[in-house]
């Protein structure tokens, strides 16, 4: 059973009727009402159609958030085999927030890493709700640069609100750890490709998002500040989240016409999480032909053609 949002309230109400009659011919209750199960269902699937058909910034906001929604460890589990995690910065501690490691992508060997929000009350807390800490970036800095000792590719995952803006945070230096990790990804001297797959939030997610290509499924988000935070700078009032996230142009579909992405992987009608085994194929399909364009390539190619992605940012010329 899905858990439903708030504007999937009608496609709800469907499926918990057909959840009703289905029980009751279980039990015996009911006779003969396989046709108004088959109707019900095929009115929900419209419904949810319609629905998706038509979905605003602030509804792709709700779906990039929904606890539901594949997270870096089910990536990993589907695309990657032999992962070896690695712990710790080497300076601080280790933040889990931040997972990382190396495996095989396709049979060859890659450097993987990303946010983990975690699936229940215990792993989110553990995860700190895929909100890093410096250390987390720390660790991030020293994985791409065992990536470029051993000429590995990198790939990374990005699904947080923003990084952790607690005191501890700040006292360990976080705006330092973050920018670099931005300037290590900027200039690694091989190919990195990174995947937005839920929030792309602010400086927490261009501190591993910084590569050659950058891809986001289909309802995602990806912004310098949460919606809520520009609300209350806006308007010190952070229940007009939903007006900031239509102005702040934070959908695939917008950013990818300004060219801040690359491409899109498709969902399927209700979000990622209703077929996770497809989308995260799609996601494998994109990664790998995006690492076979800088085969053969030197080190100086690679970083040229990730700098002049980021200059043509916004370019309409």
């Amino acid at each position: 059973m899905h858990s439903y949002l708030e504007f999937e309230k009608p496609v709800a109400d469907l499926e918990g009727k057909v959840q009703e009659l289905l029980s009751m011919q279980e039990n015996g209750e009911a006779v003969d009402v396989g046709d108004e199960i088959s109707r019900l269902q095929a009115k929900a699937q419209s419904a949810m159609v319609d629905i998706y058909a038509n979905l605003t910034p602030w509804h792709k906001t709700q779906i990039a958030r929904h606890p539901d929604r594949p997270h870096f460890r089910e990536y990993v589990n589907q695309l990657i085999e032999e992962f070896t995690p690695l712990a710790g910065d080497r300076k601080f501690a280790d933040d889990e927030a931040i997972q990382a490691g190396f495996g095989r992508f396709e049979g060859k060997p890659v450097a993987i890493m990303g946010h983990e929000k975690g699936h229940d009350t215990e792993s989110r807390l553990r995860h700190n709700f895929g909100m890093a800490r410096p250390e987390g970036y720390r660790k991030a800095v020293r994985i791409m640069e065992l990536a470029e000792r051993f000429n590995l590719p990198l790939i990374t995952f990005v699904d947080t609100a923003g990084a952790y803006p607690g005191i501890g945070a700040e006292e360990r230096g976080q705006a330092e750890a973050i920018a670099r990790s931005t300037d290590a990804c900027l200039a690694m001297n091989t190919p990195n490709v990174s995947l937005i797959i839920g929030e792309g939030g602010s400086g927490g997610a261009i501190a591993i998002a910084a590569a050659n290509k950058v891809f986001m499924l289909e309802h995602a988000i990806y912004s310098v500040i949460s919606p809520e935070g520009a609300a209350s700078i806006l308007w010190r009032d952070s229940t007009r989240a939903q007006d900031a996230a239509t102005s702040m142009k934070i959908t695939a579909q917008d950013l990818k016409e300004f060219k801040v992405i690359d491409d899109i992987v498709g969902e399927p009608v209700g979000g990622a999480h209703r077929n996770p085994e497809s989308v995260i194929a799609q996601a494998g399909s994109l990664i790998s032909s995006a690492l076979a364009e800088y085969e053969g390539m030197s080190a100086q190619e690679i970083r040229k053609a990730r700098r002049d992605r980021f200059l043509a940012i916004g370019r309409t010329l």
